[in-house]
């Protein structure tokens, strides 16, 4: 089954642990990473006031707009929906609920920032849809913080089809893969928020919603649809409530829905977050699924709805207990360090970040997830026993937090 169109690979972890070893601290060199952010929402009569509205300059196939539209969907252009139909279309409500979803997050880290406002990036796309991007930069808690709608379609080239489906090569060997064009819809929000204070973890989170169709009259793709999505934690320094905080929200919102949920997905999450080349994990999880559809449509809507309303209760206790502590320099030396882990992770290895310019996607929107700075040192290493030792660790071990 195809893979869903925003998520990264997966790699499977080395199965025995690793030992850390002590070594000596070197000399940091700082690399700079500066981007602005965009992507979509509904109006909002609380946060509207608040957002300041910029024309982006266009690339690619983009288009800047002023306003936000009611939907970026057409009649024409969403095949379920009808004017008898009892229920909207999966598609109309997915994108209901991931603007709202981007409302909601949106006023709570503007509440938490305590005078950071949200820029915002209107774009559409003449190929069909369009996005929002919202992106507070600088603040008094975020170093950045970026929460992105889009809702787009059309059709997109075999090689980006592939990409979706995270297969390698011409067709990866699926027969199902045509060299024509596929048609194509895709929605979904996507956040990274990185605190300033290095005691406070970054959060990422993305839920999405996929089809695929066969071209009119033409051999193709099958018609196919998923989900896709997860919240995970990636703190610098570890506070075991913080964490068991986290992933009880996790599981609660799992648990309504199925009791194996929680433990499929969580491993999931361990798994997929996976650096590689290092060993080692990007942070300490959370949950993660993709190309779901093997339940019913509208309960995978529904889950998808509880996850991405489960992020703030997740995530601003623990920002409110940890972005006033005081820190040091070296504190903020090791929160950049495990920032080239995350930049790492989402260059190298994140599919949806292929997807998005294989479909001629938004770079400033494709980009956002990386924060403004990060730096890399050389064979860095940190002391055994110390606090930055054991994040390493639990990095390299996943734990079972609850």
């Amino acid at each position: 089954m195809p893979a869903a169109a925003s998520a990264p690979l997966l790699f499977t972890p080395a199965s025995a642990p690793q030992t850390l070893k002590p070594r000596s601290l070197l000399p940091f060199q700082t690399l700079i990473t500066r981007h602005s952010v965009s992507l979509w929402v509904p109006p909002h009569p609380r946060l509207a006031r608040g957002i300041s509205v910029r024309a982006a300059v266009a690339i690619e196939k983009e288009t800047p707009e002023n306003e936000r539209p009611e939907s970026f969907l057409r009649a024409a252009d969403d095949p379920f929906s009808s004017a008898s139909a009892v229920l909207p279309s999966v598609r109309a409500r997915f994108e209901r609920m991931i603007r709202e979803a981007q409302d909601e997050v949106c006023a709570a880290i503007e509440a938490a920032d305590g005078g950071g406002r949200f820029k915002e990036d209107v774009w559409s796309r003449s190929g069909g849809g369009g996005g929002i991007s919202r992106v507070l930069q600088d603040g008094g808690v975020w170093e950045k913080a970026g929460v992105n709608v889009s809702v787009v379609y059309g059709v997109m080239p075999p090689e980006a089809y592939r990409a979706a489906k995270g297969e390698p090569g011409a067709g990866g060997g699926d027969s199902s893969v045509k060299a024509g064009p596929v048609p194509f819809f895709a929605a979904g929000i996507s956040s990274v928020l990185h605190p300033k204070n290095p005691f406070a973890p970054t959060l990422h989170f993305n839920y999405r919603y996929f089809e695929t169709d066969a071209p009119k009259d033409a051999p193709g793709a099958p018609r196919q649809w998923w989900f896709g999505g997860g919240t995970d934690l990636t703190p610098a320094y570890i506070f075991e409530e913080d964490v068991k905080h986290f992933h009880m929200i996790q599981k609660q919102a799992c648990d309504k829905f199925d009791p194996s949920f929680y433990p499929r997905f969580k491993k999931w999450c361990d798994d997929y977050f996976f650096i590689k080349h290092r060993g080692e994990r990007r942070g300490l999880g959370g949950i993660f699924f993709d190309d779901l559809n093997d339940y019913d449509q509208e309960m995978l809507l529904a889950f998808s709805t509880e996850c991405t309303k489960s992020v703030v209760a997740a995530y601003i206790p623990i920002i409110e207990r940890r972005k006033d502590l005081p820190f040091t320099e070296q504190h903020k030396a090791w929160q950049q360090l495990r920032r080239g882990r995350y930049v790492e992770f989402n260059l190298v290895y994140d599919r949806g970040t292929t997807f998005g310019l294989k479909t001629g996607g938004r770079i400033e929107s494709i980009l956002v997830s990386l924060p403004l700075t990060a730096r890399w040192e050389y064979d860095h290493q940190p002391e055994e026993g110390s606090e930055e030792w054991k994040l390493l660790d639990a990095c390299i071990n996943p734990k079972e937090w609850i």
